[in-house]
């Protein structure tokens, strides 16, 4: 199975959470990483080349901060540039068909906020259904999201690590199951 990183943060550099996942997820065979941010300064999106990307591999992760409860704006604009009629989605688009989605995103706040009794009122899950509908509309399999709460709390260099090496087990695991709409 060949799995494709699409990394989508602004300042990677700078994150300690999202940058190590990203760093980990680097040295596995069978992986392409790839970080959107630093590819499209100006976010000026070779439409081409990204949908070449995703067409050579079986399952694709979005990999990204949580952000207002959503993502980070470069990501809407390669949904909307990239995944085009005729293409992703259409009578003729097919190009996805049978694919695996993956959503992977880190969340500042600790998991009980993420709850119907908790400070947000919703799960991250359900904030996510946006990347679900769309998973539906291109034809690919959308599968459980790895979920990685709690990041703003100080999580420990050995968290971190576990963290890292849980999230390249959980991202590359055959078996992940999808989620049934």
């Amino acid at each position: 199975m060949k799995t494709l990183i699409l990394v989508f943060h602004p300042n990677l550099a700078t994150s300690r959470v999202n940058k190590r996942l990203t760093e980990e997820m680097e040295k596995q065979s069978n992986v392409t990483v790839h970080r959107l941010y630093e590819a499209y300064p100006d976010e000026k999106i070779d439409v081409a080349a990204e949908q070449q990307l995703m067409e050579g591999h079986d399952r694709i992760v979005l990999q990204f901060p949580f952000y207002w409860y959503s993502s980070p704006s470069l990501l809407k604009k390669w949904q909307d540039t990239v995944l085009t009629y005729g293409w992703a989605y259409g009578s003729q688009g097919n190009n996805l068909h049978g694919k695996e989605l993956l959503v992977a995103v880190s969340a500042g706040a600790p998991k009980e906020n993420y709850m119907s009794d908790g400070h947000f009122k919703y799960s991250i899950t359900e904030l996510l259904r946006p990347f679900e509908a769309t998973s539906n509309m291109i034809g690919t399999r959308y599968l459980t999201p790895y979920i990685l709460t709690g990041v703003m709390q100080h999580l420990s260099d050995e968290e971190l690590e576990k963290s890292a090496e849980d999230y390249v087990t959980y991202a590359l695991n055959p078996k992940v199951e999808q989620i049934s709409s």
